[in-house]
């Protein structure tokens, strides 16, 4: 019998197209696999079990079961986005327990073009922090479960990552997609303004949150990118006519931490500087150049950061969110009224603007260091919070705060054997250039696609 568990989604939606297998069968394969191992990971909040292997026969009888880009594709969904029948917890206990009542236009977008949802995943609360654990429970990195995923997509970025799914939906206000793939070592693409739907929380961070695909191949991402972003995933605009090569973007190559006085550990560091001698090896223009983050970034960053939560948090009971979470709402209600102006986003994105003149694709580690241990960090204090979050991910907030496309690439391995990975950040509306350039890092060196969770010494 034809195990579909660690299948691509495009190889999984080909076979049920073709009536190979049912979407009952591939689904039902894939809640088995949750039930025996996420126990260990911690992926799910909830599983929908029953409701999907009834959504999966609602898939098979179709009448356009043969046109389907995602037919009978199990994927999940992070938890502060609505799946209809479902509660949205955002990982509080201070949130709803009412079921939503219709699909965010994400989730509704991958059932048209039918996806099956398995599950919601877990969260920190409110999606602040680059851990995910809380009230409803810690996601731990398949690759070693004594480390947290990351956040605060963690759950999902955990689900795809142990091959609970090949498919999941998260989402970045200052790197929760590319936090947690970089942990888990799967792609996990945050999209320009704009281009695929927010509509998350109160206002999307101020407009910097975006919804976007974690998967374990470009060819993944690029195909759930394409159907979150209600467009087919054609060349990027600028390419060559159909039929001839597109035009090789240029390359900037930078190990440099843009927050003063936080460092980029070697590993990772090694691992871009690695990337861009692959890139021009294989004849793309790749050079040395440091991007000109200002000086203010850090403390931009935390007013965006903290500002974004001061809303979330507005008409939730305070005794029922954790103390940091209500420290760092606090902290945010003192920046509301600058970070609504957006100034210093704007002076930010001028700033940026001739150096992306200058290059097509920005090539940096992903993360300064590996993610910290699996632990209730909701239960500790805000300050030893908001240090390690700066410390192990400052390479990511610039590219909300600018609304520029940024992707996670798993690329090598940490010492320990855990993944490692870069980030690529690109122009607005050239999210397929920088899964182009992501597809030449797959060719060029391959990663693992699944945790070895089930291997008996894991």
């Amino acid at each position: 019998m034809t195990s579909w568990v660690g299948r691509t989604a495009v190889e999984i939606a080909a076979a049920v197209r073709e009536k190979r297998t049912t979407p009952r069968e591939v689904v039902a394969e894939h809640l088995a696999r949750i039930e025996a191992l996420d126990g260990r990971v911690g992926a799910f909040r909830t599983v929908r079990a029953k409701a999907a292997l009834a959504e999966a026969d609602e898939v098979a009888d179709r009448a356009d079961l043969a046109e389907l880009p995602l037919a009978g594709v199990p994927v999940a969904i992070k938890d502060n986005l609505a799946v209809r029948g479902e509660s949205t917890r955002n990982g509080s206990a201070a949130t709803s327990e009412a079921p939503a009542g219709e699909d965010h236009v994400t989730v509704a977008r991958l059932r048209a073009a039918g996806a099956v949802v398995v599950g919601l995943t877990n969260v920190p609360e409110l999606c602040v922090f680059g851990t995910t654990d809380g009230v409803h429970g810690t996601a731990r990195n398949p690759w070693d479960t004594a480390r947290t995923t990351g956040g605060s997509s963690g759950g999902s970025a955990a689900a795809v990552a142990a091959g609970l799914v090949p498919l999941a939906l998260g989402n970045d206000g200052m790197g929760s997609l590319r936090i947690p793939a970089a942990n888990c070592g799967v792609l996990g693409l945050k999209p320009g303004f704009g281009v695929v739907p927010a509509d998350i929380g109160h206002g999307d961070w101020f407009g910097m949150s975006e919804n976007g695909p974690l998967a374990t191949t470009v060819e993944d991402a690029r195909l759930m990118f394409g159907i979150l972003a209600d467009t087919a995933a054609t060349d990027p605009p600028g390419s060559a006519p159909s039929g001839s090569a597109p035009p090789a973007p240029s390359i900037a190559v930078s190990v440099r931490s843009p927050l003063v006085g936080v460092t980029v550990t070697r590993a990772y560091a090694d691992a871009a500087r690695r990337a861009a001698e692959l890139l021009a090896g294989a004849g793309l223009t790749v050079r040395r150049a440091d991007p000109p983050y200002p000086l203010w970034l850090g403390t931009t960053s935390l007013a965006h950061w903290t500002a974004g939560t001061a809303m979330d948090a507005e008409g939730l009971d305070p005794r029922l969110l954790t103390r940091r979470t209500r420290v760092h709402a606090a902290v945010g209600r003192r920046f509301l009224k600058g970070v609504r102006a957006g100034d210093r986003r704007e002076q930010l994105r001028r700033r940026m603007e001739p150096f992306f003149a200058e290059h097509d694709v920005l090539l940096t580690p992903a993360l300064a260091r590996r993610g910290p241990g699996a632990a209730n960090w909701h239960e500790r204090g805000w300050l030893r919070n908001l240090l390690v979050n700066t410390n192990y991910a400052p390479l990511t907030p610039p590219w909300n705060l600018t609304g520029r496309p940024a992707m996670s690439v798993p690329f090598g391995t940490l010492p320990s054997g855990a993944p490692c990975a870069v980030q690529l950040v690109g122009r607005p509306g050239r999210e397929l250039e920088l899964l182009s350039v992501a597809g030449r890092l797959e060719e060029l060196n391959p990663w693992s696609r699944t945790a070895p969770l089930d291997r008996p010494d894991r």
